[in-house]
């Protein structure tokens, strides 16, 4: 198959749906297809930054994004749309007449759900004869407010490898410095947790700060690296404070044998399920107490560590490839391609 991948974010700045977008355009790849990639910095115009869903977005306004967009389209036997609503991008992916697949990424404030409600009729006359999706639950309730019922196929992490034993006196946190990422939250609960663990380390890989005392800011690493910081790691702390519909950072802890304490949200859960510790977000004593437990018990750690990677396994790019091979086929045959 001939497949564009349209993002609308920026692909040189890190984030979720920039990771997906090209973790599937590899995947495919790896599979015979042959696959365009576009978004904003990326042969789809100049990036502006705008404040959405408690984080910044990077993304192109300009007209000519749209036409770039289709001229990326030529000869596609399917369009693949990440975040299809988010301009300007998103919006040359919709208007494409070859097959197209649709998947929404985020869990939107009530402000955008409640537009989707009153936009529905118009929304759904840009999406119609496409097949949507929803990487989990959480994201697929909003779709369901434009009249849609998406079909579920989760991010996709590399469970590939066999990790050993991490640190079980390390916990990593992933994550961009923006507020809803909660390392706030987690700095103040290390102070307390390094009074009854002053062997402890806390690795932040994503974000660079001032060093201090027990805190080792590495900043934004290549996935490789990323991939070696986790599995050195016993604990993988998400202390996020909201806005998140799926948490691929947990799924890639999980997938590095890693430990989880994480905060209690719905995304979370439905990614970690069982197999880690949650807490109250925004709840520095909470989370101090939940990571002293750990730190504490290294045996425990490895326990859960094991448990998740064996849960990770319904993540797999494998599995995450084959749904949307599936998906395109049917899509195409659907529009007589």
């Amino acid at each position: 198959m001939q497949i564009l991948q349209v993002c609308p974010y920026a692909l040189d700045v890190p984030g979720g749906v920039q990771d997906q977008a090209r973790g599937l355009a590899q995947h495919f790849e790896q599979r015979g297809h042959h696959v365009r990639l576009i978004g904003p910095s990326h042969g789809a115009g100049r990036v502006v930054r705008v404040a959405a869903n408690g984080s910044v977005a990077p993304i192109a306004v300009t007209p000519g994004a749209f036409q770039k967009v289709t001229a990326a389209a030529k000869g596609a036997d399917i369009v693949h749309v990440h975040e299809p609503l988010m301009p300007v991008v998103g919006w040359g992916g919709l208007a494409q007449s070859a097959p197209k697949v649709l998947t929404f990424h985020a869990d939107p404030s009530k402000a955008i759900r409640a537009l989707y409600r009153g936009g529905r009729g118009l929304i759904r006359r840009r999406l119609r004869a496409a097949a949507v999706v929803a990487v989990s639950e959480v994201a697929a309730s909003a779709v369901r407010n434009l009249g849609f019922e998406p079909n579920i196929i989760p991010n996709g992490v590399d469970v590939g490898h066999q990790p050993g034993p991490g640190d079980t006196s390390q916990v990593v946190f992933v994550g961009r410095d923006d507020r809803r990422k909660g390392l706030d939250v987690l700095l103040a609960a290390w102070r307390q947790v390094k009074v009854k663990h002053p062997e402890a380390r806390l690795v932040v890989v994503g974000t660079d700060r001032s060093p201090s005392p027990g805190v080792e800011y590495l900043g934004r690493l290549d996935a490789a690296t990323k991939l070696a910081t986790l599995e050195a790691a016993g604990t993988l702390c998400a202390p996020n404070l909201g806005g998140e519909s799926f948490g691929i950072v947990v799924a890639e802890g999980m997938a590095a044998g890693c430990a989880i304490v994480a905060s209690d949200l719905p995304a979370f859960r439905a990614v970690a399920g069982p197999e880690a510790v949650f807490v109250e977000p925004g709840d520095p004593a909470a989370l101090a107490a939940a990571l002293d437990e750990l730190l504490a018990d290294p045996d425990r750690v490895g326990t859960l560590g094991a448990a998740a990677r064996r849960a990770a396994q319904r993540f797999d790019w494998g599995a995450v490839t084959d749904a949307y091979e599936d998906l395109y086929d049917m899509t195409r045959r659907r529009a007589g391609a």
